[in-house]
């Protein structure tokens, strides 16, 4: 059975003495999920079973269980080696779009450069066409592209380790200031990239979070929930029936294995037994008071760099038609060949390049537009419900109180283990004798 990297996160994250309850509110899994997981991280781990006096269950991990499993599995290894190769070979793709430009606009400039002058030649007018600098004006642009840029220091791959959406350099704040590092910023070729397609969602873990939040909530409220402490962490409620009757509640219920209980006044709370169990006693779980989405950013590249790659996409394009409206003699471009034989047969995939430069981050940036309204007004419902549940009113407050009647704690104490894997079973007998002879006087007496 493949093993679950949620499961092994909380594992290390709860210290490595963990229940199924446990890992399924901190990684927001499924019960079934989890219990499957550490079913196969234990037996491929080492780890001990431990069983309490009233049958519940704890699983105890050796610390270096990574270790363990990477000796044990080739295919680990070798999927964190491809993993530094992919991150390598996809920085090269990022960066490649930004070269791809310089080259286009150099091939672009050397063409016109080549064609005037050798157009002017023809007619006997080089001298004084060089003198007035329409044909050495294309040469003279060319080193101005490059002004303060070295091209040796845009090759660095850890792109992805450096950016994250830099929640902590946009977020924390150090002496009254934003905190944001050098390594914080891209480099010219990677804002090529930003500019172009932008620097993926920043909300791609959002359903991890909506379910680790949810987990903590009822974790936090002792395994005994209302309909509404639950609805700040979802997105669509439903409608009519479907709201009235709770139907957005059954995907908690089968992820976290609950059950709902009515009270004698027809009002429903939603029970998670196997939430209260854990291997032990926890602090409550630091958790939000609704989930909130991230807006999209249009792109992470500064205004200069988003600026500059505007300004070089214009040039590309620009240049791609002066090429084209110069390379309608094809005598002439027969009689130069070289270079400028080799520009004419590309010119479309160059003309194309430019246009698709400019038009795709503008049809990009309408859609980020929109994206983010949907992002806003789904923040702003789930803050609205959250207001709602702490203005409770008399119903709910009725709803909250039946609830306590099923809020429940147990802890798997070391101290209460009626049998565990870690030592032999003949020992464990007999270092709990005292312990096993009062059972039976008191099974006696009863």
């Amino acid at each position: 059975m493949a093993l679950e990297p949620a499961v092994m996160k909380a594992v290390e994250q709860l210290d490595y003495r963990v229940t199924v309850g446990d890992v399924a509110a901190q990684a927001g899994l499924d019960i079934k999920v989890a219990e499957q997981g550490l079913l196969a991280l234990a037996s491929e781990t080492q780890a001990h079973l431990q069983v309490s006096e009233v049958g519940e269950i704890a699983y105890q991990f050796p610390k270096n269980f990574r270790g363990i499993l990477q000796s044990k599995y080739w295919r680990l290894r070798f999927q964190q080696a491809w993993q530094k190769v992919w991150d390598v070979l996809f920085y090269l793709i990022r960066i490649s779009f930004g070269i791809l430009l310089l080259v286009s606009i150099l091939l672009i400039v050397v063409a016109i450069a080549i064609i005037v002058i050798a157009a002017s030649s023809s007619r006997g007018d080089s001298n004084n066409n060089r003198d007035r600098g329409y044909g050495g004006g294309g040469m003279v642009f060319l080193p101005r592209l490059w002004i303060g840029y070295n091209p040796f220091y845009l090759f660095s791959p850890n792109y992805y380790q450096r950016r994250r959406y830099r929640q902590t350099a946009v977020g924390q704040v150090s002496r009254g200031q934003a905190s944001r590092g050098q390594d914080g910023k891209l480099n010219f070729l990677e804002a090529i990239f930003s500019f172009l397609f932008g620097d993926g969602d920043p909300n791609a873990d959002l359903d991890e979070k909506r379910w680790k939040a949810i987990g903590n909530v009822i974790r936090n409220n002792g395994g005994a929930v209302v309909a509404e402490q639950i609805a700040p962490y979802l997105d669509d409620l439903g409608e009519g029936w479907a709201n009235e009757y709770e139907d957005y509640m059954l995907p908690v219920l089968s992820r976290f294995n609950g059950r709902p209980e009515v009270s004698p006044d027809g009002q429903i709370i939603y029970h998670f037994p196997e939430l209260q169990v854990m291997a032990e006693e926890r602090g409550r779980a630091s958790v939000s008071a609704y989930l909130k989405a991230k807006p999209q950013l249009f792109s992470e590249a500064t205004s200069g760099q988003i600026t500059m790659a505007i300004g070089l996409g214009a040039v590309n394009l620009i240049g791609a038609l002066v090429l084209g409206s110069l390379l309608r003699d094809q005598s002439l471009v027969a009689e130069l060949g070289g270079l400028v034989a080799f520009v004419n047969s590309i010119y479309w995939l160059l003309l194309g390049y430019g246009t698709a430069f400019l038009g795709l981050p503008l049809i990009r940036y309408f859609w980020v537009q929109r994206k983010n309204q949907k992002i806003e007004s789904g923040n702003e419902q789930r803050q609205n419900r959250a207001v709602a549940l702490n203005d409770a009113k008399a119903a709910l407050q009725q709803k909250l109180s039946y609830a306590q009647k099923f809020i429940s704690q147990t802890v798997v104490d070391k101290a209460d283990l009626a049998y565990t894997t870690e030592t032999d079973l003949t020992q464990q007998e007999f270092e709990q004798a005292d312990k096993i002879d009062a059972e039976w006087q008191q099974r006696l007496k009863g």
